[in-house]
């Protein structure tokens, strides 16, 4: 991937984890089921972890 493309993949990541964290304040604000969304949260942090590390070695 190019570092364009990298930069989007990483923008596109923190937009859904800030979704998705707003997601998580509305459930627990209603006694909702946090689990699903904690683990989405959990993978995203990770995906973000990745594409920052692949950005880091492309810029090498």
């Amino acid at each position: 991937m190019t570092v364009k493309e990298l930069e989007d993949e990483l923008s596109l990541l923190k937009s859904d984890y800030v979704r998705v964290q707003g997601d998580v304040e509305k459930m627990e604000s209603i006694g909702g089921n946090v689990r699903p969304a904690t683990r989405q949260l959990r993978h995203l942090e990770e995906e973000i972890n990745r594409v920052r590390q692949q950005l880091k070695e492309s810029k090498q």
